[in-house]
C-alpha cells in the first residue's frame, strides 16, 4: 500500500517533517510519500492562501492518482479538502478532520492547540462544520508572552492549562508542522496527545485496507 501525503503549502522544511513523522508511524508496513504543493503560498493562513493552493492540489492528486491506494491533506484547516474528496476514487483524509474526529473515541471532550490566535475561528468553524461542537473544551492559541519561548515548553503550556482550566481529556495539535511533538508531550499531561498527521494515516491505510472511499452516490458525484 502506498499513500501520498499532501502538504497544501510550499514550504520544504515542513514537508520533510512531515514525511519524516508519516514514515516514522508507517515503519515498513506501508509506504508514504509527502509533496509539497506546486505554486502555494508558504504557509497556509488565510481563506485567500487556501483557495491558491487549489491548483496545485488538484493537479497533484490527478497526476499521482494511479500510484498511491490513498491521500492525505496535512493542513490542520482541512484546504479544499471538499475538492480533494470529489475529484478522486481513493480515500481522501484531512488531518483536521481525522484528528479531532478520532478525539471524540478517546476522551468526553477535546481541546485543540493552534499556533496562532487569527487561527483559533477557523478551527471553531471547522468544528461547527464537522458537528463536533458538543466534544469541544476549548481551542487555545499562544499568547504575546510566549512569542519567544521554546516550541515545546510553550504548547506544554497550553495543553496543561486545556485539560487542567477547560476540562479536555484529550489535546489535539493544531498544525501539521507539529509533527513529531504528540509523544512527547503525552508523556508530561497523561492524557492522548494526537499528531493529525498520524490521524490521518491510520483512517487513510484503514480504508484502503478495507476497501472503500468517498461515496459518489450524490454530494461528492463528479460530473
Amino acid at each position: 500500500m502506498r499513500i501520498l501525503i499532501i502538504n497544501p503549502n510550499s514550504d520544504l522544511d515542513m514537508t520533510r517533517t512531515i514525511e519524516a513523522a508519516g514514515r516514522a508511524f508507517a515503519a515498513g508496513r506501508f509506504e508514504v510519500d509527502c509533496l509539497a504543493t506546486p505554486g502555494a503560498p508558504r504557509f497556509i493562513e488565510t481563506y485567500e492562501d487556501q483557495a491558491l493552493t487549489a491548483p496545485g492540489m488538484i493537479g497533484l492528486i490527478r497526476e499521482n492518482h494511479g500510484a498511491f491506494d490513498a491521500f492525505v491533506i496535512a493542513c490542520h484547516c482541512d484546504p479544499n479538502l471538499d475538492l480533494m474528496k470529489e475529484i478522486s476514487r481513493k480515500p481522501v483524509v484531512g488531518i483536521g478532520e481525522a484528528s479531532m474526529k478520532l478525539a471524540t473515541m478517546l476522551g468526553h471532550r477535546f481541546s485543540v492547540i493552534s499556533t496562532a490566535a487569527h487561527s483559533v475561528p477557523n478551527k471553531e468553524a471547522l468544528i461547527e462544520k464537522y458537528h463536533l461542537r458538543d466534544d469541544l473544551a476549548s481551542v487555545r492559541s499562544p499568547g504575546e508572552a510566549e512569542a519567544d519561548a521554546e516550541l515545546e515548553d510553550k504548547f506544554y503550556r497550553m495543553a496543561k492549562a486545556a485539560v487542567d482550566e477547560d476540562g479536555a481529556e484529550v489535546i489535539v495539535l493544531g498544525c501539521a508542522g507539529l509533527a513529531g511533538l504528540d509523544k512527547r508531550l503525552q508523556a508530561k499531561l497523561g492524557v492522548p496527545v494526537l499528531d493529525g498527521v498520524v490521524c490521518a494515516l491510520i483512517i487513510a491505510a484503514g480504508l484502503a485496507q478495507y476497501g472503500v472511499s468517498t461515496s459518489k452516490a450524490r454530494r461528492y458525484k463528479p460530473d
